[in-house]
């Protein structure tokens, strides 16, 4: 016996003991000292530490035309962000959805979450000298920008069930929200399409015409100051 393992011979360090080599069978092993089994990721709490302290920014605004995130996707009902960007703390978050999960205890449905929190909040003492960092890890936060989807909903739950519960939950979260569902049509920026309004309408240049020329067949070409007069 090994010096290392007279160490762990003792009553005292039996707890220290591995299990898979005090089987008589050692040689026949079928199973490991650790669990291979990867655990359970958390929407709420990041996997990893940050490498570099997250500035407080901005949520970022697709400009472009983008409507990406806006729209339910996997369930049926959705909770939208109507106001304005901003930081959701990771604890908001969690009473938001124990809240929608007490309101549908009992039914069948899924919950979906499109956001998670991953941007770290670093905080300093009251009183405290400027510079010297931006202090100690404080919480985790989401950026969400505005017109963002953050819960979904699909089961076999009636639409009124479905928006008390996304009203109870809209409570517990800073902001404004609205309830959603599978189809609406998406939001650029604050603008939502339909009823006439499209992205290609939005993209259009706003510019009015000159004063005038609004009954004219063939408006007149506007001449740049540059251009040489004829004689």
């Amino acid at each position: 016996m090994g010096p290392q393992m007279k160490m762990l011979a003792g009553p005292q360090m039996a707890f220290l003991r591995p299990t898979c080599l005090s089987s008589p069978f050692a040689a026949f092993q079928l199973s490991r000292c650790f669990s291979t089994s990867s655990p359970a990721l958390d929407w709420l709490t990041p996997k990893f530490m940050e490498r570099s302290k997250s500035p407080k920014g901005r949520p970022h605004v697709p400009t472009g035309g983008s409507s990406r995130g806006t729209t339910v996707v996997w369930g049926d009902y959705g909770l939208r962000m109507k106001d304005h960007d901003r930081r959701l703390p990771a604890a908001s978050l969690k009473l938001a959805e124990e809240t929608i999960k007490r309101r549908l205890r009992g039914m069948n449905y899924t919950l979906y979450k499109r956001v998670s929190a991953n941007i770290g909040v670093y905080t300093k003492g009251n009183e405290q000298r400027m510079g010297k960092g931006k202090g100690k890890f404080d919480y985790w936060t989401a950026k969400v920008a505005v017109s963002r989807i953050v819960f979904e909903l699909k089961g076999d739950l009636h639409e009124k069930i479905a928006r008390e519960a996304f009203r109870l939950a809209g409570h517990k979260l800073p902001g404004l929200w609205e309830f959603v569902k599978k189809g609406d049509p998406p939001v650029v920026g604050i603008t939502k399409l339909g009823n006439g309004v499209t992205l290609e309408s939005l993209k259009r240049p706003r510019r009015s015409p000159a004063l005038g020329t609004d009954n004219m067949a063939t408006p007149p070409n506007s001449t740049s100051s540059s251009s040489s007069a004829s004689p």
